[in-house]
């Protein structure tokens, strides 16, 4: 394996200068008869220079990969990252590919015919949704061909708003009469030939939904089982607008009673913009005068009123003797506190517990799945002194433990794979052939290397689901950022951290962890290795 480095100065320049204009879509449609260019996403200024071999390579159907120039075709040209169309033809649909040095990116190209009876393509039209007031901006531009663009005109419904801006704008509140598709198309000239650019917006305007029907909530008729002499309070919960009250109604034919108390509204704002209130209705020392009438909370609204009912009536008294009652009361918290233990017991014991489980079953999840490999190794292949323990435990430690005392079959990059052929394609093809995909994370694990292992092992999981994830933690890392936003979508993301002075007995928490998360797989430990694994120093 040859060194590399890669400076943080390098990855900084790269991510700021593709963050606007690079392709990172896999999957891309256009339309045909328009200009259209692929770039790379890891491309910065010092990948520009000549001395850096570029290439791309186009394949479709069972056609082999043909690397692209511009002898190719007369509509194409190449400017170090970027593949441009002149314009793009239906022919031109399959898949296209980047490479630099070490450096890959793929993409699927679907080319679609043109609508010859509309200024626009329905299947090329970005959906917008706005309520009536609510602000409306439609902006014409195209920051790759700024430079090259004539003029630019916006159609509405293919009748023509405003043209010969650079950069036509519509800002104003949202009426219903603007709803509409709008189209901005943009002419350019290229070797001499004139060339248009469409992006058609379908604007759909609704009515404005910000005022609400104030509703009470809970059934209409309450019937409240009380006991004389006690407190009862009856809460009226309403979902309402912001200007709308609530408020008691109960008779008062004889005056006011003392015992009845309206307490403060509260009021919480919803996630949606509205609001919840709660009224609550203090009865005191219940007498006979407070059954059998009607308590009235009402919500009222310009738009109307809803109204909710609470009537009291007196509490049937259970005859339960008082030794039954103590008993049931001590059985039952008996019951529970062991019910809590158990569960306490399990959740603390779980992965002793499934692995018995596995052992005792005699569980082989791999007799009929199809896949080679146990798991695929995926670490920082960089042979610089400072990454020597990692390195030793990725194609030594794991192996050992894995393969020879625990019957597993790992596949590691470099002891596993023949020198010389398509690195990109054979690591995607392991991949797809194991069970788990193993990342030993560290502080300078996102290399050149593994970084299209991860991606891999990412679509596996996520898109696939193919494969499972598991991530251990060789040195110390307090930031996750360098990992992809992606891996959080996973089900199980769990991190194995390795502490060497704790982690060397095979019966270690870190190997009964590490072998939870491995297929359940039949296999007879091996007799001649020892149960203590040598010791790494810790830097």
């Amino acid at each position: 394996m040859n060194c590399r480095e890669l400076p943080l100065t390098l990855w900084v320049l790269i991510f700021v200068s593709t963050a606007e204009s690079c392709t990172s879509r896999p999957h891309i449609t256009v339309v045909e008869g328009e200009p259209f260019y692929l770039k790379y996403c890891s491309c910065s200024p010092a990948h520009e220079i000549e001395t850096i071999t570029k290439s791309w390579y186009k394949s479709s159907g069972s056609q082999e990969r043909v690397e692209l120039n511009p002898r190719s075709s007369s509509r194409i040209a190449l400017h170090g990252c970027v593949l441009e169309f002149w314009p793009v033809e239906l022919n031109d649909t399959g898949s296209y590919s980047f490479q630099m040095e070490n450096y890959t990116q793929k993409w699927k190209l679907n080319v679609i015919r043109r609508n010859k009876h509309s200024c626009f393509t329905e299947r090329q039209v970005t959906s917008k949704t706005v309520e009536v007031k609510k602000f409306l901006q439609i902006t014409c531009e195209n920051s790759h061909y700024q430079t090259l663009v004539n003029s630019t005109s916006l159609y509405k419904n293919c009748k023509k708003l405003l043209e010969n801006n650079k950069n036509p704008t519509i800002k104003k509140n949202a009426e219903l009469e603007d709803q509409g598709y709008y189209s901005c198309v943009h002419f350019l000239h290229y070797n001499g030939k004139l060339f248009n650019i469409t992006k058609t917006f379908n604007i759909t305007v609704v009515e404005d939904h910000s005022n609400i029907v104030p509703v009470l909530l809970g059934p209409k008729l309450n019937h409240v089982a009380v006991e004389l002499g006690k407190d009862v309070r009856l809460n009226c919960s309403a979902l309402l607008n912001e200007e709308d009250v609530v408020y008691w109604m109960f008779g008062e034919e004889n005056g006011s009673d003392p015992n009845i108390h309206e307490e403060k509204e509260i009021r919480i704002m919803t996630s949606e913009g509205k609001w919840h209130a709660s009224k609550v209705l203090r009865i005191e020392n219940i007498g006979e005068n407070n059954l059998n009438v009607l308590y009235n909370c009402t919500v009222a609204s310009t738009g109307g009123t809803d109204t909710k009912s609470f009537i009291l009536v007196r509490k049937d008294m259970a005859d339960i003797p008082g030794h039954v009652f103590t008993r049931g009361m001590i059985i039952a918290v008996l019951i529970l506190v062991a019910v809590v233990c158990l569960v306490t017991v399990c959740v603390i014991y779980r992965v002793d517990l499934v692995l018995f489980y596995r052992h005792l079953m005699r569980r082989d999840e791999t007799l009929t799945d199809g896949k080679t490999y146990d798991a695929f190794v995926s670490y920082l292949k960089e042979c610089r002194p400072e990454n020597g323990e990692e390195h030793t435990f990725a194609v030594e430690i794991l192996p050992r433990v894995l393969e020879k005392h625990f019957g597993y079959k790992l596949c590691i990059f470099e002891r596993d794979v023949v020198p010389g052929g398509a690195v990109v394609d054979e690591v995607h093809s392991l991949i797809e052939k194991s069970r788990r995909l193993i990342i030993v994370l560290s502080k300078s694990y996102m290399s050149n290397e593994v970084r299209y292992e991860l991606e891999s092992g990412l679509h596996e999981a996520l898109v696939e689901r193919k494969i499972k994830i598991i991530l251990i933690e060789f040195t110390p890392v307090t930031d996750f950022t360098f990992l992809p936003q992606s891996l959080k979508l996973l089900k199980s993301h769990r991190v194995l951290k390795w502490k060497a002075d704790k982690s060397l007995s095979y019966n270690s928490r870190f190997w009964k962890n590490l072998l939870y998360l491995m297929p359940a797989k039949t296999a007879k430990p091996g007799r001649d290795e020892s149960e203590v694994l040598p010791v790494l120093s810790e830097s």
